[in-house]
């Protein structure tokens, strides 16, 4: 049986753009693409924040331990800052 998908190192971004979040305050988190098809981990993060499904968006107060999450999903979501 033939293999469906083969990965290339060559496909895809190089990088991704820097997590550009204000150091305090609230930010607005929109998730932007599905979590169907990625990893578990990726689900419960989206989960943990929040998001419970495409186009869903949280507003959630600036922290370190919110900063991880969100660079372990970063392709899945958009960040804004909030202004109060």
């Amino acid at each position: 049986m033939p293999r469906t998908f083969v990965w290339h190192p060559s496909k895809g971004p190089a990088k991704t753009p820097k997590l550009e979040a204000p150091s305090a305050g609230k930010v607005r988190i929109t998730q932007v693409r599905s979590g169907i098809g990625h990893s578990w981990r990726m689900r419960l993060t989206l989960a943990a924040l929040g998001l419970r499904n495409h186009q869903a968006s949280v507003v959630q107060q600036d922290s370190a331990s919110l900063r991880g999450q969100l660079k372990k999903v970063r392709h899945l979501v958009s960040v804004t800052p909030v202004e109060e």
